[in-house]
């Protein structure tokens, strides 16, 4: 053995031993080889050959301990034929529990293969750390977190980082819910936020998870200074929604103010919190607040969702009975656009626009004011398709599906007026529908025909029976001068 010291001369004289009936000298001759080679790059070939020694011996116990131990001190990398071995001992002489703990190790050996070769394969850390989940063993979890977090993404775009950012999350998630240590959750809240370049992106998720967390353990001051923080550094439309929503909750109306404020100073465009904030205030029965911030965010040059703005201050001003305020609302309204919906919805309120009744009249004369309401209502919503009519055939003259729409809506309206309605108002002015086909016009010349509707109105038609009168008394007055010739 001085001569030709390696872990096969061992193990042959190991053999030699056994052949000889001597087990206990080959035990011992395994042992002193086990002491001189237990680092060594063959060491796997002398663990599986003592294991074996062992399995022939019947010795169950001994062989599973000289596996585990050898897994344990092995490198991953030179074990493969190990762990093959071990799930196949485990197969024929463990348990439902030792199989498993054989095939637990055998695919935490391809997880450690594969992170190798590729530690920025998030998925791969994933599912290693759902196989560690599944054992229980807290250490051996955290550990596999502490490795796979560290694998920070080398670029600091945001879609790098999306999916590393979940294994922050579920770490945080996994300490709270299964290990229950809210010290060390807090922890890995607060190195996440700490390790995002928040001045070239940010994660709202990770911010609200982290405040959340802190409400939880019913720390609103540490659930404030979060969120706070968040504002500060990070401002985005979920942070500022989720920090108002706890603080309405809590029924802190002023912090709600001063968060609005804020939300409205980061974006004055969102028409989505100008509404909001109107809201607010009209819960709390404050219509002069409500109305401010109304005029407030329609006089911003820019915003993002105009006509949802429009609609909820006209909505809020009809809900208060102001019909004056809303007409000239709607006036404003058309000063800038004169959009079809805008006529349409300004003509459907004055059509409902009807005064509250004086409730000390009698039911005879209550009848008659309502009636007489309603009249007035009918002649306004009248007034309305007139106008806009007139706009859409003498200043718009080529939006003609527009124009028909509109003409639709009002002979709609006046059926649905019933007896104060009159479709003889708008029935003349209704046009034709024509089939017409037209050219299509490709990148290399025309590419066919498609056919489409056309409308023709009344006075189009008026001018062009009289085209077609002028052009026939030309032509006859051209055939007497040639015939007189």
């Amino acid at each position: 053995m001085q001569c030709h010291p390696k872990v096969s001369a061992w193990i042959k004289y190991a053999k030699f031993e056994m052949k000889n009936g001597e087990v206990a000298r080959a035990r011992h001759v395994y042992e002193r080889a086990v002491e001189k080679f237990a680092d060594d790059d063959e060491a796997e070939m002398l663990f599986v050959a003592f294991a074996e020694f062992e399995e022939r011996c019947k010795e169950t116990e001994r062989a599973r301990c000289i596996y585990k131990f050898a897994l344990d001190h092995i490198p991953k990398g030179r074990a493969e034929d190990l762990y093959r071995k071990f799930v196949a001992f485990e197969k024929q002489y463990g348990d439902r529990e030792g199989i498993e703990d054989a095939i637990v190790g055998k695919r935490r050996f391809q997880y450690e293969d594969e992170v190798k070769k590729n530690p920025l394969n998030y998925d791969t850390w994933f599912d290693y750390i759902r196989l560690e989940e599944s054992v229980g063993n807290k250490e051996r979890v955290r550990e596999v977190y502490e490795r796979a977090i560290a694998n920070v993404p080398p670029a600091e775009e945001k879609r790098y980082w999306q999916r590393y950012i979940y294994l922050w999350i579920n770490y945080a998630l996994y300490e709270e819910l299964d290990a229950e240590d809210m010290e060390r959750t807090r922890d890995v809240y607060r190195e996440c936020l700490k390790l995002i370049p928040h001045q070239k992106f940010s994660f709202a998720k990770i911010w609200l998870l982290a405040a959340q967390f802190e409400i939880r353990q019913m720390s609103l001051t540490g659930a404030r200074q979060i969120l706070g923080n968040a504002i500060g550094r990070a401002p985005k439309d979920k942070i500022f929604k989720k920090y108002i929503e706890i603080e309405l909750q809590l029924g802190n109306i002023d912090r709600c103010r001063k968060l609005y404020e804020k939300y409205l100073e980061w974006s004055p465009e969102n028409c989505y919190a100008w509404s909001k904030y109107a809201e607010l205030e009209i819960s709390l029965g404050e219509t002069d607040r409500a109305r401010a911030i109304f005029e407030l965010a329609i006089a911003q040059p820019a915003l993002d969702m105009p006509e949802l703005l429009w609609k909820a201050y006209i909505d809020f001003e009809i809900s208060e009975g102001e019909f004056q305020r809303t007409r000239e609302l709607y006036e404003r309204l058309l000063d800038r656009t004169k959009h079809l919906k805008v006529w349409i919805s300004y003509a459907k309120f004055e059509a409902t626009a009807i005064d509250a009744l004086n409730s000390d009249l009698q039911e005879e004369q209550l009848q008659s004011q309502l009636l007489e309401q309603k009249r007035e209502c009918v002649q306004h919503a009248r007034r309305v398709f007139e106008r806009a009519i007139n706009y859409f055939r003498t200043t718009a003259p080529e939006l003609k599906e527009e124009r028909a729409m509109l003409l639709e809506e009002w002979l709609n309206m006046e059926s649905s007026f019933g007896e104060l309605g009159d479709v003889g108002v708008v029935q003349p002015k209704l046009p034709k529908k024509l089939k017409k086909r037209r050219q299509i016009l490709a990148e290399d010349g025309p590419a066919g025909y498609e056919e489409y509707i056309d409308y023709m109105f009344p006075e189009e038609t008026q001018t062009t029976n009289f085209k077609i009168l002028e052009a026939a008394y030309k032509w006859k007055k051209q055939k007497l001068a040639s015939d007189d010739d």
